[in-house]
């Protein structure tokens, strides 16, 4: 059986295919184009049963009652755990959700926009990649219901959702601090993103409130290089600067590079090092000592970012830019 096209239906209704394109698309009305011959056009379609994107509903509504979740690695749990709640509270509302990852490639996080503008979804959910501003701009420009979570830009117009990065680190440093840690190191990315350098500000403040903020204590890791690479980076580092007795990762992944290179240095936790990390994970739990972590609220960052995305969609003129800032909850287990 062919698939059916706009032309075909151009063809049965009479009408020209643009015509045709500007009534599946909602913009009938927009365009000038008289009710009746909309009703006709949506006639035809459903008649010849036409199926592009979700356009049975799509076709009487503009609206294909789905969200673009874009995240930054859909195999990270942090991320998993937030589509997952993501995904549970659009069900609520019937609302379907397509989601993808960027791998933190700035050329994938645009083409991703691109398809799904293409799929004609009805909102973006988007953790950006650090040189996106551009591309969700377009997204504003274009009217389209947009929510970032994890990060955001300081000067853009755009609700997000995200921890409150610098009390979380400040406290957790502050915490170290008051289990009698001296030489405290952090291990952050090379990326330029807000959240990354608000953690370390966080930790930095918190040092030198104390007069022991030391600058040769910070690791900076290529992000994009190999797992062996990262061990290798932070078993240099260690053995660098062997007075090093705590230790704050600053994403779950990096907290997981540095038990390996521990665990390769004989280092034992925490009799030689208190480690905490940022975003918990099964293997921090899993762990002999078990990790300590600072957990970020997934729950309510997945429910305010539907929420938030919900008000635009509802009506994209008279909704507040509104900034959500979430605590973060430092769970001590036995690394410190």
């Amino acid at each position: 059986m062919k698939k059916i096209t706009i032309k075909d239906i151009a063809t049965e209704a009479q009408v020209s295919i643009s015509t045709v394109s500007f009534v599946i698309n909602g913009k009938g009305e927009k365009m000038g184009i008289s009710s009746s011959v909309i009703k006709k056009v949506q006639d035809v379609a459903e008649k010849l049963n036409y199926r592009p994107s979700m356009i049975a509903t799509s076709l009487r509504t503009g609206k294909t009652r789905s969200i673009g979740l874009i995240v930054e690695d859909i195999s990270n749990q942090f991320f998993a755990d937030l589509a997952r709640v993501i995904e549970d509270e659009a069900k609520n509302i019937d609302y379907r959700v397509f989601y993808c990852s960027t791998g933190d490639d700035d050329e994938r996080s645009e083409e991703l926009i691109h398809s799904l503008l293409q799929a004609n979804v009805d909102g973006f959910i988007i953790t950006p990649t650090q040189n996106l501003e551009e591309s969700i701009d377009l997204l504003l420009k274009l009217k389209k219901p947009v929510v970032l979570i994890d990060r955001y830009f300081p000067g853009q117009r755009v609700s997000h959702v995200v921890m409150d990065n610098y009390e979380a680190s400040n406290s957790a440093t502050k915490f170290l601090i008051k289990k009698g840690c001296k030489h405290i190191a952090v291990v952050n990315n090379t990326s330029e993103m807000v959240q990354m350098k608000l953690r370390e500000d966080g930790y930095r403040d918190a040092l030198k409130e104390e007069g022991i903020y030391n600058e040769a204590l910070v690791l900076h890791m290529e992000y994009h290089s190999s797992e062996e690479a990262r061990i290798e980076t932070v078993v240099n580092f260690f053995q660098k600067n062997p007075q090093i007795d705590a230790v704050l990762f600053l994403t779950n992944y990096m907290g997981l590079t540095g038990l390996q290179a521990f665990k390769d240095m004989g280092l034992k936790i925490p009799n030689d090092i208190s480690v905490i990390s940022f975003d918990d994970h099964d293997s921090f739990k899993l762990h002999t000592p078990t990790i300590s972590v600072i957990a970020q609220p997934i729950k309510e960052i997945a429910v305010k970012s539907i929420q938030l995305l919900m008000s635009q969609m509802t009506d994209m003129v008279t909704f507040d830019v509104e900034k959500s800032l979430k605590k973060g909850k430092l769970i001590v287990r036995e690394s410190v």
